[in-house]
């Protein structure tokens, strides 16, 4: 069987090949040394993200040399034993490392990375006991434990997700945050990556793991250019400049008490929750004071900034519906949704019904009564 493999290592094979070594090694170049991005200048993705795909790429880079040596020089002598050697480095760099990439994606919060390690310990004691024993007797054991291992890192992962909209919905006005959006399909992407390579028997196979290493380069490296940082490593740098400048530090327990009406003198009176894209160090710093404090506000009055700025935004549709209704003005729901500041309906018609307690086309209706 492994004597049939050298077969798909065709001039054409070896084209692509090659080609998705170089282009691994170019992508983990520019990843690592290029400090700013060339498909979205005007990003800032994490750095986090960023080292952990190059990291990534290298490891692409180095798969494809070391099964090239170990299968086309046959070091060992034993092409067998080459196979494994090339499989289990494989399960312990390329596997590890794109788990890590997944995990990296969301920003809610740094997610121990450690126990990836831990999980790929009985990966090296079975490719031990398979090499000692010269066998492939374990290999359903071994099999076995990857779909193990891969249901739970499913799950692992729509639990993470879950947690990750929820950070969202509770720091950003937009419900359907683009990068909630594109890192769910960059996981999916990645899982059908996995399963390529883990399955990659025969010679039409072995072209398609080829062709989606240039696809998964090229969405990675999208998916880290226009993602754009979420963390609050800068605003809390200028709170922690802000309070060395004071002489004391007010407690949270004696947050500020006009923070109710710097909000609606910056914010409502001036239609800031219009805004698309308004984030709340955006907020923060039109009212002129720290996450800390906004955050306390928001928690001491029972709700969100979420959903501070949606019930304003909402209030909005709902003054524009009746005032086209009074002038018998031709309006659509999407467009006067738009125009209170939410970028897609199906995130709208969401929050209307979540704090109206029913659809806006109900709501229409019964308005109109």
């Amino acid at each position: 069987m492994y004597e049939e493999q050298l077969i798909y290592f065709d001039s054409l094979f070896m084209m692509l090949y090659g080609g998705a070594a170089i282009t691994a090694l170019i992508a983990s170049i520019y990843l690592m040394f290029r400090r700013s991005n060339a498909i979205a200048p005007d990003v800032t993705p994490p750095l986090r993200l960023r080292r952990w795909t190059a990291a990534f790429f290298g490891v692409m880079l180095l798969s494809h040399l070391w099964w090239w040596l170990l299968i086309h020089y046959n070091f060992t002598g034993d092409l067998w034993l080459n196979f494994v050697v090339a499989a289990c480095l494989d399960c312990l760099t390329v596997v590890p490392t794109i788990m890590a990439v997944m995990i990296v994606v969301l920003q809610d919060r740094h997610r121990p990375l450690w126990l990836i390690a831990v999980v790929m310990v009985p990966i090296v004691v079975f490719f031990t006991v398979c090499i000692a024993r010269r066998s492939n007797a374990i290999a359903p054991l071994v099999q076995g434990y990857f779909l193990w291992l891969g249901i739970a890192f499913v799950i692992y992962m729509v639990c993470a997700l879950k947690q990750y909209s929820r950070w969202l919905r509770d720091n950003y006005a937009d419900l359907e945050h683009k990068e909630l959006r594109y890192s769910i399909l960059a996981f999916f992407i990645c899982l059908l990556f996995c399963s390529f390579y883990v399955s990659s028997n025969g010679k039409v196979t072995q072209y398609a793991v080829q062709l989606f290493d240039y696809m998964l380069v090229i969405l990675l490296l999208w998916r880290v250019e226009t993602l754009q940082t979420l963390d609050d490593t800068l605003s809390q740098a200028q709170d922690s400049v802000e309070s060395t400048a004071m002489p004391t530090i007010a407690p949270l327990t004696t947050i500020p008490s006009n923070i109710g009406r710097l909000l609606e003198q910056k914010c409502e009176a001036t239609q800031l929750y219009l805004r698309h894209d308004i984030k709340l160090d955006d907020l923060c710093k039109a009212i002129g004071t720290n996450r800390n404090y906004l955050s306390y506000h928001f928690s001491h009055q029972n709700t969100t900034y979420n959903a501070y700025i949606n019930g304003l935004r909402i209030q909005h549709f709902i003054r524009l519906y009746r005032e086209a209704v009074a002038t018998n003005r031709s309006f659509t729901a999407q467009h006067l949704a738009q125009e209170s500041g939410f970028r897609s309906y199906s995130t709208f018609g969401a929050a209307f019904k979540q704090l109206m307690g029913q659809t806006v086309t109900a709501w229409m209706h019964d308005a109109t009564e």
